[in-house]
């Protein structure tokens, strides 16, 4: 019971604090806050739940990417780039229908999975190879994804009213939605994705040699070397893997709304740092990894309602950050508050230890 307390307690004083400081910020501002927190706790209509629903697919793919290289010890932060390059390529493998029908859409996801691999892969190199910190070359390979690109998109693809975008989807490759709710868009067919990916990464970590082998690196990488683990290796093929899953992030609104990739118009941008927050909000576990996501996907949800009330949708980003915040700084309490019980529990056991042996002694 005390141990389900601890896990559960940091996210809820976490979004508890997000909200107080958020409206705190909106009334120094001059907003309402009661409208805010009407808003933010009001039943959402129809259409916003089936957004949430889709937008929660795409964050909770991008929290399992960045989850990956945390779990190896890696600060993923170029989730963003290589979602950016496996959307742009997957784009312009679809459109082009050089598979047919239903085909192209497993064939697409595939191409997606290999260029975000392999765009990962590059920070995974350098660091093995040259020392090169994975978060400095990540952000810049971030920049260089977008700037790529946009540059691809305007030099191969075709005009887009005032801007450029990839072919559209063949028809025949856009796969149903589920309509889930009389009146409102339909639920994307393939956030099934995010169910798979979520499935895939308890699998590899719980049942796994690989799986076993990361999380062993992640936590020391000199008691994995001494183990017999290539630990260069792990890194190598860990930041592939997260960059893999990173590639699928914007799949299931490519297929199931969107059909064509464009720069800025296109593509949601901020979806690969987003998962990063996801992440660190779900400590790298599926149930958590799907709630945050949810919980991002809901208050981005309730933002456009905000703007009927006067106040910023901003502040939306404001209560997310803060909720990052706060639950890091929630657990890191929360852990020295158990392993403090620990030594006094180890402390008191080992002063019971003599006292009973002189016990017996006596006897």
């Amino acid at each position: 019971m005390k141990r389900i307390a601890y896990s559960l307690a940091p996210p809820v004083v976490a979004v508890v604090f997000a909200l107080a400081a958020t409206c705190v910020v909106i009334a120094i501002s001059g907003g309402s806050v009661g409208a805010f927190l009407s808003t933010i706790f009001s039943v959402p209509n129809d259409r916003i739940l089936v957004n949430i629903v889709n937008q929660s697919s795409l964050l909770a793919i991008s929290g399992f990417a960045a989850a990956i290289g945390f779990r190896m010890g890696l600060f993923n932060i170029g989730v963003e780039g290589q979602y950016i390059v496996g959307s742009c390529a997957a784009a312009f493998f679809g459109g082009s229908g050089l598979v047919p029908g239903p085909l192209n859409i497993l064939a697409t996801l595939v191409v997606a999975i290999l260029a975000g691999a392999a765009y990962a892969s590059i920070a995974g190199v350098l660091k093995v190879t040259r020392g090169v910190s994975e978060v400095i070359s990540a952000i810049m390979l971030n920049y260089i994804a977008l700037t790529m690109s946009g540059y691809l998109v305007q030099r191969y693809g075709v005009k887009a009213g005032y801007t450029y975008a990839t072919n559209d989807l063949p028809p025949s490759s856009q796969p149903l939605g589920f309509a889930i709710l009389p009146g409102a868009n339909d639920v994307w067919a393939l956030t099934v994705i995010a169910v798979a990916v979520a499935a895939g990464y308890w699998f590899l970590l719980a049942r796994t040699r690989f799986g076993f082998d990361l999380r062993t690196t992640g936590a020391s990488a000199s008691a994995a070397l001494a183990s017999g683990i290539g630990v260069k290796k792990m890194v190598v093929v860990s930041m592939a893997l997260s960059g893999g899953v990173a590639g699928l992030v914007w799949m299931p609104a490519y297929f199931g709304s969107v059909h064509r990739f464009g720069v800025p118009e296109n593509f949601q941008a901020g979806l690969g740092f987003a998962g990063l927050a996801v992440a660190l909000l779900g400590r790298n576990r599926v149930p958590g990894i799907i709630l945050g996501a949810v919980l991002f996907a809901y208050l981005s949800g309730q933002s456009n309602e905000l703007q009927r009330d006067g106040i910023a949708k901003q502040v939306v980003d404001i209560t997310q950050g803060i909720v990052v915040l706060a639950v890091v700084v929630a657990y890191e309490i929360v852990r020295r508050r158990q392993s403090r019980a620990e030594r006094e529990q180890v402390s008191e056991e080992l002063a019971a230890t003599p006292a009973a042996a002189n016990e017996g002694e006596a006897r």
